[in-house]
């Protein structure tokens, strides 16, 4: 049967000002499903848990009586890969899933933060997008095929193992990004990829006035770089310290004469932007990646807040010059990571004090999302997740989806108000 922690922690499972009565881990997809048909005729509400990496996105819910782990569900199901197809349990970690890819020379771009802890299905359920996306796409676009259970206990099946499917609706997709709030997440089926012949970080720190020139530059490569990213602080949490204008980060991956001959442009490139060096390794390139990946969600103890603004690799600069300003105006600490290919902005601000933080970032946040309304939180103190716009504006598309929670779960079991819009 089911196994349950009678007194959850709040430092592990709280979220805002609330803290669940009791923990549940089922050990199987049908104790899952029982659990939740259970929850649902009690009206208690319910709260999906895998390794809670992202669990710092979104509201907090507006009732939680019921944390439900998956960690118990991770299981290789189904592995064909001579036809580039898997199948695996939700609670999987997402290293797991690497090394068993790696195995056979395949892999999958998750790009999740804290892949020992990440689990398949939360980064799914998260909506989670990494920086490989522009070459790859996001995980969402490798899921072919999904089991799910709904709020009221039913298990629902959409797609299948092939990777060319038109069968119905594309529900699969559907549920990502959704964050547990219309169903559980408990199987998973991707297609995968063959693995690059090589990897290769390139990493370079920025002297003055050469970062805007040095992004230039390297936007004009020919052969296109798996990840660019201009880096400013981090230096605890990524390795390499910055020059007076930051670092940039750049990943290669290919067979070995495309990377060869990209990195002969990259440093013929950075040095016409007066750059004088470039540090190479491929030996840990992937390790360097995931260091990266994870300074997205790492936080300061309790005086810091990490935000997303998402838009065009063209406005980038533009949209960096205003959360810069407005930090400097609110005299918040502030360290970047610029995405050049999706244009991607993480902006991490912080205060020396932890006292000084929730009256600065009182007046930053709102100026922030007036300024830049497609702005979203990564992660913040769970004192103040009360006090964000977590997901910044509300789409126009906000009262559709409220219809569909509310056909899919009509009693709110499922995370209630935890989504955008406190759906």
């Amino acid at each position: 049967m089911a196994v349950t922690q009678r007194a959850p922690t709040s430092a592990e499972f709280g979220l805002g000002a609330v803290t669940p009565r009791r923990v549940v881990t089922p050990a199987s997809v049908e104790e899952l499903a029982a659990t939740l048909r259970e929850c649902d005729a009690a009206g208690e509400a319910v709260v999906v848990v895998g390794g809670g990496t992202l669990q710092s996105l979104g509201h907090a819910p507006s009732r939680y009586d019921v944390a439900l782990r998956t960690t118990a569900l991770a299981r290789i199901l189904e592995y064909e890969y001579r036809d580039l197809t898997i199948a695996v349990e939700a609670g999987l970690t997402a290293s797991a899933l690497d090394e068993t890819l790696a195995e056979r020379g395949q892999f999958i771009p998750l790009d999740a933060p804290n892949a020992a802890r990440s689990t398949v299905g939360g980064v799914l359920a998260s909506g989670w997008l990494g920086p490989r996306r522009a070459k790859y796409g996001s995980p969402r676009d490798f899921v072919i095929g999904t089991t799910i259970v709904l709020a009221d206990g039913v298990i629902a099946k959409a797609g299948g193992m092939v990777v060319k499917n038109s069968t119905g609706y594309d529900l699969s997709r559907f549920y990502c990004g959704s964050l547990g709030t219309l169903g559980v997440l408990v199987r998973a089926n991707f297609k995968t990829l063959p693995s690059p012949e090589a990897r290769r970080v390139a990493l370079a720190t920025l002297p003055e006035r050469t970062r805007r020139r040095a992004m230039e530059h390297v936007a004009g490569l020919d052969v296109e770089p798996a990840a660019v990213l201009a880096i400013a602080g981090f230096a605890d949490d990524i390795d390499g310290r910055d020059g007076l204008e930051g670092r940039i980060f750049l990943l290669f991956e290919g067979a070995v004469p495309s990377v060869d001959r990209a990195t002969r442009q990259l440093r013929s490139a950075l040095g016409a932007a007066g750059v004088p060096e470039t540090t190479l390794f491929d030996a840990g390139a992937g390790k360097a990646l995931a260091r990266l990946i994870d300074a997205y969600v790492i936080r300061l103890g309790d005086r810091s807040v990490t935000y997303r603004s998402r838009g065009l690799p063209s406005d980038l600069f533009e949209r960096t010059a205003t959360i810069a300003s407005l930090a400097q105006r609110e005299a918040l600490g502030l360290e970047l990571i610029e995405d050049i290919c999706t244009g991607d902005v993480i902006a991490r601000v912080s205060t020396p004090v932890t006292g000084q933080l929730s009256e600065r970032i009182g007046t930053f946040d709102p100026l922030l999302h007036a300024s830049l309304p497609n702005v979203s939180v990564l992660t913040a103190p769970e004192a103040l997740r009360g006090d964000l716009a977590m997901w910044g504006a509300p789409p126009s598309a906000l009262e559709m989806m409220r219809a569909i929670k509310s056909r899919f779960d009509p009693n709110a079991t499922l995370a209630p108000g935890r989504f955008v819009g406190k759906i």
